[in-house]
């Protein structure tokens, strides 16, 4: 009798345990759903004020979002899982408020273009490819309210893409995938997120230029870096050499424009094609 005693108390405790998953369970559901009755006020509200409903993704509030999260989590759920959920949740009601698509450019593989999708925006969102990122540009140029995604390093077989985001109402780089950086991520490949202009939705702690030099220094990258900025990407063409280039948000464009030019390179062009949130790394 003794010898079976451990065993009958331990009954008790697991379906205790259980019970107390089913209630945490069921309160996550709750808490989801009372999510979604905030979100259909909100766009009740935004109707009401004719605000409109186009430009429901907020990369920086997203960004901030996440870090926070990375930042407090602890205990046993590993953070790509946490990461997940968070995202689609983030992306799926997101869709709710503004249907959109996610144009991506699989011309260096589509597996891990849709890792990045689903992982950043969820299944629910449709998934349309494209074989360039020029391609993907003129797709969400021409819709609603899409975004288009497409890698950072897309070779020099590509040509200077970021200089079709030049021009005032073209598209602009809102963000910069993943928001939270670590070794093996499940959707680590680093991706520019692209969407109309954004303008109370944008957030610059780094800000992209297109630039265009009739003549290049090697001294301006050491300039550059002195800024604490970096080239991202940069393709030559007949009128000399393009360059995507990314310094911090409080470094003005006169500052960045004589900066590189005193280090000997001359500049033709500086345009801003977008902006996006600080990287934030876990290790």
């Amino acid at each position: 009798m003794s010898a079976e005693k451990p065993a009958e108390q331990a009954a008790p405790a697991l379906a205790e345990l259980r019970q107390e998953i089913d209630r945490i369970d069921e309160a996550m559901h709750r808490l989801l759903m009372e999510r979604g009755t905030i979100i259909d006020r909100l766009i009740a509200s935004k109707k009401a004020s004719k605000t409109g409903i186009a430009s429901a993704f907020r990369p920086g509030r997203e960004a901030s979002m996440m870090k926070a999260l990375a930042e407090r989590h602890e205990g046993l759920l590993p953070l790509d899982t946490v990461e997940s959920i968070w995202r689609v949740i983030i992306g799926t009601f997101t869709y709710v408020q503004s249907n959109y698509s996610v144009h991506a450019d699989i011309s260096g593989g589509d597996a891990p273009m849709r890792d990045s999708a689903r992982f950043h925006f969820g299944f629910t969102v449709p998934y349309v490819t494209h074989p360039s990122a020029a391609a993907v540009i003129e797709a969400v140029a021409s819709s609603g309210g899409d975004l288009g995604i497409f890698r950072l390093d897309q070779g020099a077989t590509s040509g200077a893409w970021w200089r079709t985001l030049a021009d005032r109402n073209r598209p602009k780089v809102i963000a910069r995938l993943p928001f939270i950086e670590r070794p093996d991520h499940p959707a680590g490949t680093p991706v520019f997120v692209i969407s109309k202009p954004l303008v109370d939705a944008a957030v610059r702690d780094v800000v992209l230029y297109a630039a265009q030099f009739e003549r290049w220094h090697r001294g301006a990258n050491q300039a550059l870096v002195r800024l604490g900025g970096e080239v991202v990407a940069s393709a030559a063409d007949a009128h000399g050499l393009s360059e995507l280039i990314a310094v911090p948000g409080t470094v003005e464009p006169a500052e960045l424009h004589e900066t590189l030019t005193k280090a000997g390179a001359s500049l033709a062009q500086l345009a801003e094609v977008g902006s996006h949130a600080e990287r934030f790394h876990v290790k």
